[in-house]
């Protein structure tokens, strides 16, 4: 995630080709390289090139597999609002990706200054990432917890454009 890194993400040009190869990682990361070539109409050799490309320039910038969190055994979720001293998000950042169970950090405008969603495997491991964890990280002034109680998945960007 090279936005996580404080640093500004420069859009790379993406042409049809490249697209079609993100849709289509998107949809199947385990897809394999001779199968996405087929499918996109190029060789494997061309693949391998642009799929290395989008790498080193940060579009793509790894494989993972998608968790369903209740069978996983992360049954409760919640969003942590958290509002930090000025000019504290890098050491705040830093320690937060070091909690365990938290999954996502952004810095945020609005009423709060940072969003950390939080999934654990019942409420007690909730109680103590919020209020032992979370709330120890020097700089954090508050936070308020918002539990999940349902989520589905949006489609994401459309790549076909």
């Amino acid at each position: 995630m090279g936005s996580m890194s404080g640093r500004t993400a420069v859009p790379v040009p993406l042409d049809e080709i490249d697209r079609q190869i993100l849709r289509r990682l998107l949809d199947d990361g385990r897809m394999s390289v001779r199968a996405l070539a087929e499918q996109v109409h190029i060789s494997r050799a061309n693949a391998y090139t642009r799929i290395g490309r989008l790498m080193s320039e940060e579009v793509v910038t790894g494989f993972t597999a998608r968790l369903n969190p209740q069978r996983a055994g992360l049954g409760t979720s919640a969003y942590v609002t958290v509002t930090i001293e000025q000019n504290a998000w890098r050491n705040i950042s830093k320690a937060l990706r070091e909690i365990p169970y938290v999954e996502h950090i952004a810095l945020v405008g609005g009423d709060f200054d940072v969003l950390v969603l939080v999934r654990t495997p019942d409420n007690a491991a909730l109680r103590q990432v919020v209020l032992e964890s979370i709330q120890a990280v020097p700089g954090v002034r508050s936070t308020r917890t918002w539990l999940v109680f349902d989520e589905v998945r949006g489609p994401g960007a459309d790549w076909a454009d």
